[in-house]
């Protein structure tokens, strides 16, 4: 992993400000990149300050007022967080305001797969050729595990036959989201699939020091496009759309899984602010925040939600009046 070499006045601290960010666990290199192009800026104006000013910020996120909005506020977000930073040590320094990051004219609106699709997509990659090979197996018991556990799809194409325990019933990600792993335990059904998938691969493509769990036909690493391109096809095949125009991603699936585990615990009659801390360490978030992305009120949890209200409401409020 290459190093970002920053080279204005400002060198200096942001060299050390993404050496105190990786402390944290993460690696802060997409971050460090983007705090690179405003490296670059301040050199390009021949900036030779300790400190920033509001002018200096401005006349840099005019110059990238053509990209996309999201990519305007990563940019932003990086240099507010070395402001901050940089204010320990010049406090005059100047640090721009979150309600300054420009926010996307469009959100996007994940497919939420219901049980019934996934279960038709998992038995259509089961088919997928070249006849005797390992392809179809290999589609199937992905696609099947990131509905079951919410993983990130570069997250299961990173994981090793070693990484899976299956007298623990866990899985473990060494490769997570900023480089963090964690621990993500697996039901008796996932374990039963991966277990019958893994004495499949083993018979085609022997093990090795360190061996993919999914693979292509050649016996090497399964790629992003490998995942994706048959998906998109099956999603063909299937008959399965989104109302709104916007095609399914794999992704959709770790939105699903998030709606189904939500579901299940309304059905079980569980408090589910509880429990929220539980599904955003499962699916490796920092904080809830992140988890909030994936909560969708569905019409049946909507439902469910409406029935546990409606069971508080007769055994407190009615119950109450008698």
């Amino acid at each position: 992993m290459s190093t970002i070499q920053f080279t204005s006045s400002l060198g200096p601290r942001m060299t050390t400000f993404c050496a105190l960010r990786r402390l944290t666990g993460t690696d802060y290199q997409s971050q460090a990149r983007l705090l690179g192009y405003f490296d670059r800026f301040l050199v390009e104006q021949n900036y030779d300050g300790s400190g920033l000013t509001a002018d200096l910020v401005d006349l840099y996120m005019c110059g990238v007022s053509g990209l996309e909005k999201r990519t305007q506020s990563n940019r932003l977000c990086a240099i507010r967080q070395f402001c901050i930073y940089l204010c320990q040590f010049q406090p005059n320094s100047y640090v721009p305001e979150r309600r300054q990051t420009p926010s996307s004219s469009s959100v996007f609106q994940p497919y939420l797969f219901t049980l019934e699709e996934v279960q038709l997509i998992i038995a259509q990659a089961r088919e997928l050729g070249p006849a005797a090979s390992l392809r179809g197996a290999t589609l199937a018991t992905l696609y099947s595990l990131l509905f079951a556990t919410g993983l990130r799809i570069g997250e299961a194409l990173a994981l090793n036959i070693e990484d899976f325990s299956p007298d623990a019933l866990i899985l473990e990600v060494r490769k997570g989201k900023f480089h963090k792993q964690r621990l993500v335990p697996i039901t008796d059904n996932t374990c039963t699939g991966l277990k019958d998938y893994i004495e499949l691969r083993l018979k085609t493509y022997p093990s090795k020091d360190i061996s993919p769990l999914f693979v292509n036909i050649k016996g090497q690493r399964l790629s992003h496009s490998s995942a994706w391109k048959p998906f998109v096809s099956l999603l063909s095949q299937t008959g399965i759309y989104s109302g709104s125009g916007q095609r399914p991603r794999l992704h959709d699936l770790r939105h699903a899984f998030a709606a189904q585990r939500l579901l299940l615990w309304y059905q079980d009659g569980g408090d589910i602010n509880q429990k929220l801390p539980t599904l955003a360490a499962y699916m490796g978030h920092v904080n809830i925040r992140s988890t909030q992305t994936y909560i969708h009120a569905t019409p049946q949890l909507r439902q469910e939600a409406y029935q546990l209200f409606l069971s508080y409401y007769q055994a407190q409020v009615l119950g109450s009046g008698r």
